[in-house]
């Protein structure tokens, strides 16, 4: 699956548009991030148990966008998107969704 931020592929055509696919996730840290992660916001610094979390969120994601498109019968994404909010007060878990249009590309001749 070619998947890109920019609307189109250098040296191919859009032939067909699918529609709009997603992935969405919503993850909350584990205990030990949990505890890890609020130590490391008394001393202040990089939170790596939170940075892992948002990460592992973003491609559980990326991966269930591509199983959407592979439904549809696309080739490619064109305008791949991330966007990312708190849905549990202070904290406790946060939604990622990772959007963009599914298509059919060919090489151009």
């Amino acid at each position: 699956m070619m998947v890109t931020t920019t609307f189109s592929f250098e040296g191919y055509k859009i032939k067909e548009y699918r529609g709009l696919v997603r992935g969405i996730i919503v993850r909350a840290p584990t205990i030990a991030q949990g505890i890890i992660g609020g130590l490391k916001n008394i001393i202040g610094g990089n939170i790596g148990p939170y940075t892992e979390m948002c990460e592992q969120a973003r491609e559980q994601a990326y991966d269930l966008l591509i199983q959407h498109a592979n439904e549809l019968g696309a080739n490619a994404i064109v305008g791949l998107r991330y966007d990312a909010s708190e849905v549990v007060s202070k904290g406790s878990a946060t939604e990622v969704l990772c959007y963009g249009t599914a298509v059919i590309v060919e090489k151009e001749r």
